[in-house]
């Protein structure tokens, strides 16, 4: 039998809980789990003619900075390098945007548009 470890099954649990409530406030679903040698984007959504890229973080609790502080430099050139190869491989004409889901056992999930800029 193939049993994840729980910190995955914990880290796609909040990735389905930040796409639903992103469905819930309108964006459309376009790719998900999109890897390339760069890394990984959690979710590739639209909003009107937007084209979002939405990182989630999971903590479970605030300390040492929480979800958010774990969205490091290192990990916004990783996310802008790996959207290039999303676009080089599926060019769109319109405007990005990056954002950041954060869910947290205290805070719970909390969306932060336009969370860094290239």
């Amino acid at each position: 039998m193939n049993k994840q470890p729980a910190h995955l099954l914990r880290g796609a649990a909040a990735e389905q809980a930040a796409y639903t409530f992103l469905i819930a406030q309108g964006l459309k679903p376009v790719c998900r789990n999109f890897r390339c040698q760069y890394g990984e984007l959690d979710l590739v959504m639209t909003e009107g003619e937007m084209l979002v890229i939405i990182e989630v973080r999971f903590r479970r609790s605030e300390a040492f900075g929480g979800a958010i502080a774990s969205v490091t430099a290192k990990k916004r050139a990783k996310i802008i390098a790996a959207t290039q190869c999303y676009l080089a491989t599926y060019p769109v004409k319109s405007a990005v945007r990056f954002d950041v889901i954060t869910i947290s056992g205290q805070t719970g999930l909390r969306w932060i548009k336009n969370a860094f800029q290239t």
